[in-house]
């Protein structure tokens, strides 16, 4: 047997009616009565779920298993192989002793309805409808309501709907009520329809949102009794409402897949009432119909490399409109988001199938571009790639400067997008200092296949990329007179006494400090390199308080202490009290009681309050040799 044929992955329906990834593994069964998922990473036991001959499982669009173990507690096995379900579903028939044809067992009940049911004569099993007649409308609305409370009678009575054709004879009574405008049983269509979607059923679902039957669904539903006038449901969806083909798709069934999907979730979203309590577990295979769609849209998508190349080739011509540029990107996002719902091994070979694709020279472009939708979308794209896979990106970006100039790197690219962030409140910034942040943490360039990820990365990185990380830092405390003595009223002109620029330093030396407390070998040079600390403490004149009291939250407790990282290197970090920010003296800290006084660059003298750079451990025979003169080449020791 292969091994990937009973790979699931595992769900669970949480609170918000929303399925939530649980692990993926490998099913099987135990002594005949059992299913078992086993962690495929740890072999943990994920799931140990026992066959119980009244729980009402269901199949589903050919790699799904869904059911109920208590109440608010649904589950589904997502299979990556068609065999795999299909194995798994006979067993649990043949526990049950259902047949394996049939998409869904039963449904719980409890032991006295379960007797009645059995004791009930072959031929009662099915609920006996009215004829699909115009006089028995409300007769037939009263028996659909009347069975949801009743987990037996909705099964019957699903049966007997799907065995006589009898939702297609309800739909066009439908047609025929509303072009004579008989409002009292269009009423009751809307009753009958309301309590049909109500019945949880997916044996119903594949009917009603059939091309032929879903817009009468929706028009069934446009009737509540509650309202005056009926919505207009129908004339959003389909004049309103735009499907834009940035590419024309040629396959019809990928169309109706994406045409069902949006009008279901239409219904579920918009149509549908809020449920109410006792409503709210009706709706369960609704939510898995939709999300499970999804899925299958992206698969075939994916599947269709004709259709993804072509995109890439007009997203990237230079000749492409505006508009249809941001159409695509917007497509690419939201493909990326429906690839969420995919297993692992599924998303790892779309987001590789993307990469072969060029998405991330895409990218490279696209964010430098001036529309701030298209920019903002490439992000949330890039966002999708660097949560996915930060060696993959990083993997493209080592490759580049073989290729590209420094300017059109793609982390620069990224790094610019950062510093020129239109938003007052840097959101987009915000966003773009965390995937760098991923992007450059060791923790995550451990994997032994990339053992010498690290350090090549790192390399680059302080090589190609640091100086337009720091650009701004060092353009804005140039000046190379300023008066940082205590007390001092004086603010330096090129201090950033501008909001937005203020918050953008700040992330800037959040960055800063995420280096020196991972990178230490290669931080270590560059701020020796770049005089860095001279100019950080040039910041501590600006009016912004945050910007001066940068890390002080983080770093109070120790405040005027020098920090070593567990690793014997080095780290430093902001520190000022309130009274320091607004001119007043500081009181000593404890380092200030040492022997040996703290050296200061020369040419200045210290600000009140600036705590910043701890010895370096190489450093301390240099200084036994050496502690009267001090060289201009030698690392300070700063202290409040």
């Amino acid at each position: 047997m292969s091994d990937t044929r009973r790979r699931v992955k595992v769900y669970t329906l949480n609170e918000d009616r929303q399925w939530e990834d649980r692990g993926t593994g490998h099913v099987d069964t135990l002594k005949g009565t059992s299913l078992a998922v086993t962690a495929e990473t740890d072999g943990s036991l994920l799931l140990e779920s026992k066959i119980n001959p009244n729980t009402a499982y269901q199949k589903q669009q050919d790699t799904l298993i869904v059911w109920s173990e208590a109440e608010n507690y649904d589950l589904a096995l997502s299979f990556q192989e068609k065999a795999g379900c299909d194995e798994i579903w006979e067993k649990i028939c043949q526990v049950q002793g259902k047949d394996p044809s049939m998409e869904i067992t039963q449904d719980p009940m409890d032991e006295s309805e379960e007797e009645r049911f059995e004791e009930m004569p072959e031929s009662s099993h099915l609920v006996e409808l009215p004829p699909c007649e115009p006089s028995r409308l409300e007769e037939i609305a009263e028996l659909v309501t009347s069975v949801l409370s009743s987990p037996i009678r909705r099964e019957k009575l699903t049966l007997a709907l799907a065995s006589s054709g009898y939702v297609k004879k309800l739909l066009q009574l439908f047609r025929t009520y509303e072009d004579s405008e008989h409002r009292e049983a269009l009423h009751h269509l809307y009753e009958i329809v309301r309590g049909l979607l109500f019945l949880n059923k997916a044996t119903l679902f594949e009917v009603m949102f059939s091309d032929d039957c879903i817009m009468d669904v929706v028009g069934c539903l446009e009737y509540d009794p509650a309202m005056v006038q009926p919505k207009k449901h129908r004339e959003f969806l389909t004049k309103t409402a735009k499907f834009k083909e940035v590419i024309p798709i040629t396959d019809s069934e990928l169309l109706q897949k994406i045409h069902q999907t949006y009008r279901v979730q239409y219904i579920q979203d918009i149509i549908l009432p809020t449920p109410s309590v006792f409503e709210e577990n009706f709706l369960s295979t609704l939510s898995s119909f939709i999300f499970f769609n999804k899925v299958e849209i992206v698969s075939m998508l994916q599947e269709d490399e004709k259709f993804l190349t072509e995109v890439f080739a007009q997203l990237t011509d230079d000749s492409t409109e505006e508009n249809k540029r941001r159409e695509l990107v917007n497509f690419f996002k939201e493909f990326c988001a429906f690839s969420q719902t995919l297993q692992p091994q599924n998303r790892d070979t779309f987001f590789k199938t993307l990469a072969n694709l060029g998405i991330l020279p895409a990218l490279e472009i696209v964010m430098g571009m001036e529309d701030v939708q298209v920019k903002g979308a490439a992000t949330d794209i890039f966002s999708y790639l660097v949560e996915f896979s930060p060696s993959m990106v990083r993997e493209f970006v080592m490759q580049e400067p073989q290729q590209a100039d420094d300017d059109v790197l793609l982390i620069n690219v990224v790094i610019k997008q950062m510093i020129c962030d239109s938003d007052p409140e840097l959101g987009g910034a915000v966003q773009l200092m965390g995937l760098l942040r991923t992007l450059i943490d060791p923790e995550n360039m451990l994997a032994p296949a990339n053992k010498t990820e690290k350090s090549e990365f790192l390399t680059f990185f302080y090589k190609y990329c640091m100086q337009v990380l720091t650009a701004p830092l060092l353009a804005n405390t140039a000046d190379e007179n300023m008066d940082l003595s205590e007390g001092s009223a004086k603010v330096n002109p090129v201090c950033p006494d501008n909001f937005q620029t203020a918050q953008l330093l700040a992330l800037i030396l959040e960055l800063l400090t995420f280096c020196v407390e991972h990178h230490a070998y290669h931080i270590k040079n560059y701020i020796m390199t770049k005089d860095l600390l001279r100019r950080v403490l040039t910041l501590m004149n600006s009016k912004h308080t945050f910007l001066a009291l940068l890390k002080e939250s983080q770093d109070k407790d120790k405040e005027g202490h020098a920090k070593r990282t567990p690793t014997g290197s080095f780290k430093f970090t902001f520190s000022q009290s309130t009274g320091a920010a607004n001119g007043s003296k500081p009181p000593p800290s404890a380092s200030s009681s040492s022997p040996k006084p703290a050296s200061v660059p020369s040419g200045h003298t210290a600000r009140t309050g600036p705590v910043a750079l701890v010895d370096y451990p190489d450093d301390e025979d240099e200084e036994e040799h050496d502690e009267v003169e001090q060289s201009p080449r030698k690392r300070p020791r700063l202290s409040s």
